[in-house]
């Protein structure tokens, strides 16, 4: 019994891309799209927000 490698949307372009190790690029589609997408964080063209929530105090000083 073969298993169907599971399939997601890349994140740069939306194109469908099989989600495996035989795709080295994953999830991206190709190579192209992990580096336009790793040049727009390198121009803080996306960035995690800066509301994120407050993480409680961990008791280490």
């Amino acid at each position: 019994m073969s298993k169907t490698p599971i399939q997601v949307n890349c994140p740069h372009c939306g194109r469908k891309s099989t989600f495996s190790p035989d795709n080295r690029w994953r999830p991206f589609c190709s190579e192209r799209c992990r580096m336009v997408d790793l040049g727009e964080w390198f121009e803080e063209e996306k960035r995690i927000p800066e509301d994120a929530p407050d993480w409680p105090e961990s008791g280490h000083d």
